[in-house]
């Protein structure tokens, strides 16, 4: 195996690993300093994006990155996937931690690709095939025995965590679909810095940044900020985004499904938050889905997994 694709490997999995550990300090930062989700959105974008574009601008990405700005057709579609898109996702993954936990949040939100399915099948009119029918069978399989560990009368996080991960899922499915020409013309620093800056200046007319409850702030508290900023938000995305010039958007995607992974382990060895047989029996499905669809094929209509466009 040559240097680069090994180099792509470790960028993406560091990548998709700090995007689920980071989803379980984000968590501990919510039941612990009592942070307000709002808030937390607002500036982890705000500076995760500004520090994106930042590097963009070191690599010499100016003419784009300004250029973006002179094309109304993409400015219009940049802020409507900054607001729909990036913040739509940001905020709904966060608050359906801040309800339950960040693993069973970041599994949720792993449906994305069967949203996708769906729309291309009532939307699109496309029909389904068997390998998607199966597809949507392991994902609503794996869900039901990840929400209620092998009792329908038992739910295993209160039903805003479910809400808010399902609207993360749907979120993530427009953030997918939307994104790719912006992406692919104006380059993916560019797309992702800008519409975090979008997004968190428009969560932050309502949260401003500036305004923060401080009090039993501790060392700690800043630590874990800081955490989730640069390694949950900016590394994260600069690492997977930077993979994809090393793998192929399919070995990206499969070893992008060690987001989950790191968030389950982390909210289990870390927050000590139970995990049943059932519910690993449920996450094990939803990942099979991922790696199921993330298989190599000819279609006419590509279906991209939920870290394929993060």
């Amino acid at each position: 195996m040559g240097k680069k694709r090994w180099k792509g490997i470790v960028l993406v999995l560091l990548g998709a690993s700090f995007w689920g550990i980071g989803g379980t300090v984000a968590q501990r930062l919510f039941q612990e300093s009592g942070i307000e989700v709002g808030w937390l959105v607002s500036v982890r974008l705000l500076i995760a994006g500004i520090l994106l574009l930042g590097i963009s601008l070191f690599a010499g990405n100016q003419r784009k990155m300004i250029g973006i700005w002179k094309d109304r057709k993409a400015a219009v579609q940049l802020v409507l996937f900054g607001l729909g898109g990036m913040l739509a996702v940001q905020y709904t993954y966060m608050a359906s931690i801040s309800f339950g936990n960040a693993a069973v949040a970041t599994l949720l939100q792993y449906l994305a690709p069967v949203f996708i399915l769906l729309y291309y099948a009532f939307v699109r009119k496309n029909r389904l095939r068997l390998k998607e029918v199966l597809t949507v069978t392991l994902a609503l399989t794996g869900t039901l025995l990840l929400l209620t560990n092998g009792s329908a009368g038992n739910l295993s996080v209160p039903f805003p965590a479910i809400a808010w991960g399902v609207l993360s899922g749907v979120a993530l499915a427009f953030y997918t679909l939307y994104a790719g020409q912006l992406l692919m013309k104006w380059g993916s620093l560019n797309v992702i810095g800008w519409a975090m800056v979008i997004g968190g200046a428009g969560m932050g007319l309502i949260h401003p940044p500036w305004q923060a409850d401080t009090v039993g702030w501790t060392a700690g508290t800043l630590l874990f900020l800081a955490f989730v900023i640069l390694f949950g938000t900016m590394f994260a995305f600069w690492f997977y985004l930077e993979s994809l010039k090393y793998l192929n958007p399919q070995d990206t995607s499969v070893l992008g499904s060690v987001e989950p992974l790191s968030a389950i382990a982390a909210s289990v060895v870390w927050l000590h938050v139970p995990f049943g047989m059932y519910q690993l029996a449920g996450a094990g499905l939803i990942l099979l889905m991922v790696f199921y669809l993330s298989a190599p094929e000819e279609r006419t209509e590509p279906v991209q997994t939920a870290a394929t466009n993060r």
